[in-house]
């Protein structure tokens, strides 16, 4: 036990004092603002002035609307959006769709707006004339809205800069409203009432016998949050495992604790080593993010906190800890048989693509997290870090099958431990090449 407590000692001292600690404790909350809140702040910089923009109205009757439209411009959300493909929206997930609809708003332009007479010569000689005004940066764009434009008549919008798509969207925003309210009066129905009977309808989700407390999908957001830690832990530090055993195995360093020191408590004092170093790392961020939030909610500023009881964030925990180390100790046992960190890279992504079939099969257990599917997948040591929290957050499980989850998994960890420990005695000992499946099955069996 000494000597375990002296491996554990070591790697842990031996990494919080890195400059490598220091540097991504601290630049990962800086790399994560950078790519969430830096764009916004970015695109809130105002270049230029107005959008100038001229209107032919070939209809004689919608130059008003339009105008008045595009003064209080704000950018289309339609979801038969064509500048966008389908594929591409289905694809993009929810975080991204929101950066880019702040990102919209943030970069709305103001327009001046002028009407140019479309008798004023032939549709061609007006647009020649547009186009060289456009050209002697008089304007910036025109629109030119035929005589059949409340018919499904298509609008024409030149402008100087093609790529500026959020003003193109601002643009088609502003023209779909103002038709939509010309169509309305025609039929002889107020804009106003419509948009008035158009008004989204409030609705506040409950859990049903459960006391009546609201759920804005916050347990949600935490088992996802709570996958994501793992998921970013098992990518940071499964490496450095992997990394460590390779070091050691490439400079020959445990021929020489193999002498002192049984290969078993060797690997698994590595690994409790580097889990603390992790577990060290996710507390710092964890206390500085409950600090600004004491701090935001100092100075009146709303902050969210997930509602949910004590024992759900307990079941984060030790899935959490039940996780990592089903993956970290798949890591070990990845470099005990590879020779280089190029092996272990290329036979380490196949550990990855296991996290990540658990985020797929997420979604299934959401729609009917009590199915015969649910429950089986809840169970898999290797996805039950995302399944099971999945389906005790949205409809609770029976306690013997969140206890059988964890016993599972946790058995599932000792027994990967035993049989990593057998293959990390004989592979650390290997130089030259890396070890195939039967060599690695054969160092299982030796006694």
């Amino acid at each position: 036990m000494t000597k375990f407590r002296a491996v554990v000692k070591r790697e842990y001292v031996q990494r919080v004092r890195s400059r490598m600690f220091v540097i991504v404790t601290v630049g990962a909350p800086l790399m994560f603002a950078l790519f969430t809140v830096v764009p916004i702040l970015i695109a809130n910089i105002k270049t230029g002035g107005p959008t100038r923009v001229a209107v032919v109205d070939e209809s004689g009757r919608m130059f008003a609307r339009v105008r008045d439209s595009l003064k209080s411009a704000q950018p289309a959300r339609d979801d038969d959006d064509d500048e966008a493909p389908a594929a591409a929206q289905g694809a993009m997930n929810q975080n991204t769709r929101a950066r880019m609809e702040q990102a919209a708003k943030a970069a709305a332009q103001s327009f001046e707006v002028e009407e140019v007479p479309a008798g004023g010569g032939t549709p061609e000689e007006v647009r020649a004339r547009l186009d060289g005004r456009v050209g002697r940066d008089e304007l910036n764009g025109y629109l030119v809205l035929p005589r059949d434009v409340l018919s499904g008549g298509e609008v024409q919008f030149y402008t100087r800069n093609v790529g500026d798509v959020f003003t193109r969207g601002q643009v088609r925003g502003a023209v779909v409203r103002a038709v939509r309210d010309a169509r309305l009066d025609e039929r002889g129905v107020n804009a106003e009432v419509m948009r008035a009977v158009n008004q989204p309808v409030r609705m506040k989700t409950a859990k049903a016998g459960g006391g009546g407390e609201t759920d804005r999908g916050q347990g949600f957001f935490l088992v996802f949050g709570a996958g994501f830690v793992i998921y970013l832990t098992i990518l940071m530090y499964g490496q450095v495992v992997l990394g460590a055993v390779i070091e050691e195995k490439e400079t020959r360093i445990a021929e020489i604790l193999f002498s002192s020191i049984r290969p078993f408590t060797l690997m698994t004092g590595k690994l409790v080593g580097v889990s603390l170093v992790a577990l060290t790392q996710f507390a710092i961020w964890g206390l500085a993010l409950v600090g600004l939030g004491a701090y935001f909610a100092g100075r009146g500023a709303s902050v969210a906190i997930p509602q949910v009881s004590l024992g759900v964030y307990a079941c984060v925990v030790l899935f959490f800890l039940m996780g990592y180390f089903i993956y970290a100790t798949l890591y070990a046992l990845v470099g005990s048989m590879v020779t280089t960190s190029q092996e272990g890279g290329q036979l380490g992504m196949p550990i990855i693509l296991l996290l990540v079939v658990g985020f797929y099969l997420a979604f299934p257990v959401i729609r009917s997290p009590n199915s015969s599917f649910a429950v089986w997948v809840s169970l898999v040591p290797f996805f039950a870090p995302i399944t099971m929290l999945i389906r005790i957050v949205s409809q609770e499980p029976p306690a013997w099958q969140i206890a059988l989850s964890l016993g599972l998994g946790f058995a599932t960890v000792a027994a990967m431990l035993w049989l990593a420990g057998r293959v990390y005695r004989v592979g650390m000992l290997m130089y030259g090449k890396r070890a195939t499946i039967p060599e690695v099955l054969k160092w299982m069996r030796q006694p």
